[in-house]
């Protein structure tokens, strides 16, 4: 086909669709496919396109658009949506680089242990990042959970999500909120993902079995179940109310403690007092 054309594959040609974009697909050398590692991971393997009405493949632009309950797969990750576009780039031997893919309506993406799911989603092949967007977006892998109200990105080769709005970590029934959360991940023995870090900007909310706590900003250690706080700490228990700069709580146990911090005044370090108030039993 010379340059300029553009073919329409249709649903019935879903086994020529695949082998038309087999052919623009780049095999570099082996690794494994791990998580959602689509970009990153078994990059000696092919990626499959398939929708069920068709594929539209335009040579001059280096695009291929799959629609209809489309979904690209490579070594167990997979990218579900009503509308995929591919985007490539001709090397001068021959062959294409996938840079891009775009998903847009019903996206989900997924492996056997992890998956994200939201409205529309940007893969950026080449920095080995996902972002994902929609009024609900999720993450989950194993027993935890990440949601946000805007936007999601999942960093492949930091191994970390940045979950942006409304954002909510649960894990084994504990939840830390706030704007943004930041989550990192690790590899377990057979290879599947875990939090380990969780980092959280702004308006922090932690809830535990007794407190309700709330600050500026906090780093959760799921191991040890101790998320330490800092800035504007309030910590609600029933009735009563402590108020400070720096708090610990550990989720496992559901103790809370305020610290003391250093303040500065006339040139001399001075420990700034914890505040507290309880509240008499309403009769």
């Amino acid at each position: 086909m010379t340059r300029g054309h553009t073919q329409k594959l249709t649903p019935t040609q879903p086994l020529a669709a695949s082998l038309v974009f087999l052919e623009l697909v780049l095999l570099w050398s082996p690794a494994a496919a791990q998580s959602l590692n689509l970009a990153s991971g078994a990059k000696d393997q092919p990626i499959e396109i398939l929708a069920d009405n068709g594929i539209e493949w335009q040579q001059e632009n280096e695009i291929l658009i799959a629609s209809g309950n489309a979904r690209a797969s490579r070594d167990g990750v997979n990218v579900e949506a009503e509308v995929l576009r591919a985007y490539y780039k001709k090397k001068p031997g021959g062959g294409a680089d996938l840079y891009r893919l775009d998903a847009v309506g019903g996206v989900k993406i997924y492996s056997g242990t992890d998956s994200i799911t939201g409205r529309t989603a940007v893969y950026d092949f080449e920095q080995a990042i996902l972002r994902v967007d929609g009024k609900k977006v999720v993450y989950k892998t194993g027993k935890d959970s990440i949601t946000a109200t805007q936007q999601m990105e999942y960093w492949e080769r930091q191994q970390m999500a940045v979950a942006r709005g409304n954002a909510v970590a649960v894990h084994e029934g504990k939840t830390v909120r706030a704007d943004i959360l930041k989550a990192l991940f690790r590899k377990k023995k057979y290879g599947q993902s875990e939090v380990y870090v969780v980092e959280a900007f702004d308006n922090v909310l932690i809830v535990s079995e007794q407190d309700r706590v709330r600050a500026d900003r906090g780093i959760y250690k799921v191991d040890s179940g101790i998320a330490t706080l800092t800035g504007n700490i309030t910590i609600t228990r029933e009735d009563s109310v402590l108020t400070g700069d720096q708090a610990e709580v550990n989720l496992n146990t559901g103790v809370s403690k305020l610290l003391t911090t250093n303040t500065v005044q006339s040139g001399a370090k001075k420990k700034k007092r914890i505040r507290g108030f309880i509240y008499p039993q309403k009769q």
